[in-house]
């Protein structure tokens, strides 16, 4: 807990920093605060993620990686399209930078109400001890690279087709920018957050094997909603429900993976 209160510390500083530059004349000095935003985010993603595997019981998992995930999407609504929103009719960019960093504040408070892990883990002493004898653990199970394999592949085509998604639906089926911004940036965003949530409550009465299995086959099912795009004609509804029922899926899966790792 401790490491995550440091890292929301430095990052609510560092935020409210770049409130302070102009881009324009010091952009080595954004360039450096971008860097130790990055590296406190990803720490902190990391600090989070061992934070509840520790404190989660086993039975609590799927729930816990579902609030996570909203949580994550909530935060990327936020600090995208509501922030550029915000900056450019409010706040201006520096109003902006300052309101990003008070939420934090929030945050931080969380951080010192929530609980210790009750296990006591020893602090790992060597470089060795803190990574070394992990992956000789990890890789020491039977089917390990089993399960690499199983990480690196689950989301792979969920996540190549997302990145093709506002292409496909400029160029090839031919709606414009506007209305796939809107479509996909705001359906699809509440469908994922609604994915998300309604693939942890199934995971209540679900095995973790199940769960990754049927979410994993209607990811991939629910890309064919764009083939149908395709071969259809053009309209607005059709290609919302496409992006959301994608969406949706793509959220059920994604609680069920990081579920998954928790139990690693």
């Amino acid at each position: 807990r401790g490491w995550l209160l440091a890292t929301q510390i430095l990052l609510l500083v560092a935020i409210a920093a770049m409130g302070f530059l102009e881009p324009g004349t010091q952009l080595r000095w954004m360039a450096a605060l971008a860097v130790v935003i990055a590296f406190c985010s990803a720490s902190q993603d990391i600090v989070f993620d061992a934070w509840k595997t520790d404190v989660l019981p086993a039975e609590e998992r799927g729930a816990g990686a579902a609030i996570s995930v909203l949580g994550y999407r909530l935060g990327m609504l936020v600090s995208g399209g509501l922030a550029l929103w915000l900056a450019d009719k409010w706040l201006g960019w520096q109003g902006m930078y300052w309101l990003m960093a008070a939420l934090l504040i929030p945050c931080i408070i969380a951080t010192l109400l929530a609980p210790e892990p009750t296990d006591t883990i020893p602090v790992p002493k060597t470089l060795e001890q803190a990574v070394v004898a992990p992956l000789r653990d990890f890789f020491g199970r039977n089917n390990a690279w089993l399960i690499l394999l199983l990480i690196v592949l689950y989301k792979l085509g969920d996540a190549f087709a997302m990145s093709l998604t506002t292409t496909f639906l400029i160029r090839g089926v031919g709606f414009d920018a506007g209305e796939v911004g809107v479509v996909n940036k705001t359906l699809g965003l509440l469908a994922t957050i609604v994915g998300a949530l309604y693939g942890g409550i199934l995971m209540q009465r679900l095995s973790l094997f199940r769960a990754l299995l049927i979410f994993g086959i209607l990811q991939g099912a629910s890309n064919a909603g764009y083939w149908l795009l395709s071969i259809t004609d053009k309209h607005l509804y059709s290609m919302g429900a496409a992006v959301f029922f994608e969406n949706l899926c793509g959220g059920m899966g994604t609680s069920a993976f990081v579920a998954l790792l928790m139990t690693l």
